[in-house]
């Protein structure tokens, strides 16, 4: 195969700079120049859903699912910042996952695998 990975996602935000420093500031993702971010390997989902899914926000086209090692200290972050975090929930043998927004409501996914 040509393709070897995600080389990044791209995306319309009403104010770009302040949403970059959000993803920095709590997610550790896009800090580098040009919004770079050296990644661990590991699984990638590429999947679309159908248009009527109620998986993420029907009005939203894309949501973005973010591996991370030690969930819960992460959401204990994240509320502490004043992000909603509603509940974590489980996936046998796929792991945990906790469903979080930015500052412009996109949809954020974030999955910690199941060990092994």
């Amino acid at each position: 195969m040509a393709v070897t990975g995600i080389g990044g996602l791209f995306f319309r935000a009403r104010d770009p700079d302040a949403l970059r420093k959000w993803y920095c500031d709590h997610l550790g993702v896009g800090c580098g120049d040009y919004g770079m971010w050296e990644q661990q390997a590991g699984t990638t989902v590429f999947s679309p859903f159908p248009a009527d899914s109620d998986y993420f926000p029907v009005d939203k086209q894309w949501m973005i699912n973010l591996r991370v090692d030690g969930l819960d200290e992460l959401v204990e972050q994240l509320r502490q910042a004043g992000v909603d975090v509603p509940k974590i929930e489980e996936m046998e043998g796929v792991g945990r996952f906790a469903r979080i927004h930015d500052p412009e409501r996109n949809p954020i996914e974030l999955w910690e695998p199941s060990a092994g």
